[in-house]
């Protein structure tokens, strides 16, 4: 059976304003390109080093570059949304700079602990932010895809919910972060720790082990999480970005299996980084001789840059009142940096020993 699959995300009536806080690789290769394809009005770079922003205005035709926060909040339109796209020690820096009442897009993670998020919450509080944190992959169109029909009821009843990732990352593209502590689950498996969130809620339980690679100098290079939630539903995500024998056997899905039927969506981006390689949208559903069968199905866009303009448009639509659900709030991404944090606290306590006879 084929079903037509509602899966565009939906832009605001008008653009508002945006001012992008940070000119780095992320911005130039996913915000600015989202942006243009959406037509959103980017009012101005904001940049330490002014060059990179200036830079990137030429290429994108914008208007306005500072080099400083305060000299761009005093100015821009007063309905202007804060894209802030730096590292997370400064994000309390700058939304303590943004005008009460303002409105805010915080690059994932939402700070480097759970205490630096709850902090950032408070800040946003305080302030009055409408704030959102930038999971785009949670709106990515062959997500939405999955979500339509998981939320129409055609695969029935989730019991299954797996991410495997198993790739070459060349972190050294990374420079900022690729010496931090905490590599790969709080800059990478946090996007599927945050999507399985978004279709199961808050797990009861985590388990995790992140390891590192005896060649590589790398706090972290590979994932194993559980996130429990009953005993009937599994919820995981396996990573290993040290697969380094050539694209044969690299593998990037997701997968749901329902009690009606089955989704996988191969995500090309990261097979053969940073080339990539192509998408894949596949449904399972029973036909009317109650056997299942696979079809495939074209979905326009992927998840970069086409999910960053639905992360940037979801809040747009919410200031501006066309919706009343944020997704990825800074509320809401909380309980994400929760579970980050107790992923980190499980890896660090290990497992129960075996004890040899």
């Amino acid at each position: 059976m084929r079903v037509p699959i509602d899966y565009k995300n939906i832009l605001p009536e008008k653009s508002l304003p945006i001012v992008i806080i940070g000119a780095s690789g992320i911005v130039k290769d996913a915000h600015l390109p989202a942006y243009k394809e959406a037509g959103f009005n980017v009012h101005a770079l904001v940049n330490r080093t002014i060059e990179k922003a200036e830079t990137l205005a030429k290429q994108y035709g914008i208007a306005h570059v500072y080099s400083t926060v305060d000299e761009a909040v005093a100015n821009a339109p007063k309905d202007a949304v804060y894209d802030i796209t730096v590292m997370p020690e400064l994000f309390p820096e700058i939304l303590n700079k943004l005008p009460n009442g303002s409105c805010a897009l915080i690059q994932k993670p939402m700070g480097d602990n759970l205490a630096q998020a709850k902090e950032i919450l408070q800040i946003c509080k305080d302030k009055n932010i409408t704030a959102a944190v930038n999971f785009q992959l949670r709106q990515a169109p062959y997500i939405n895809a999955a979500r339509f029909l998981i939320n129409q009821g055609y695969i029935g009843e989730l019991y299954d919910m797996e991410v495997k990732v198993t790739v070459e990352t060349p972190w050294e593209l990374f420079p900022i972060i690729m010496h931090h502590p905490r590599l790969e689950i709080l800059y990478h498996s946090i996007h599927y720790i945050d999507l399985i969130r978004s279709f199961l809620g808050d797990p009861n339980r985590v388990y995790a082990r992140s390891f590192n690679h005896p060649e590589k100098e790398l706090s972290s290079s590979r994932t194993t999480i559980i996130m429990d939630y009953k005993d009937s539903l599994r919820a995981v995500v396996n990573t290993n970005h040290d697969h380094h024998f050539g694209s044969e056997n690299q593998e990037s899905y997701i997968k749901w299996e329902g009690t009606k039927g089955a989704i996988k969506v191969q995500m090309g981006l990261l097979m053969n980084y940073p080339e990539g390689s192509v998408d894949k949208f596949q449904y399972c559903l029973k036909n009317e001789q109650g056997d299942y069968t696979w079809r495939e199905e074209a979905i326009e866009g992927t998840w970069f840059p086409d999910a960053f303009i639905g992360s940037m448009g979801s809040l747009m639509r919410y200031k501006l009142g066309e919706t009343d659900f944020l997704p990825a709030s800074v509320e809401d991404v909380l309980g994400t940096m929760v579970v980050v944090d107790k992923a980190y606290e499980s890896s660090d306590k290990g497992g129960e020993v075996v004890s040899p006879k």
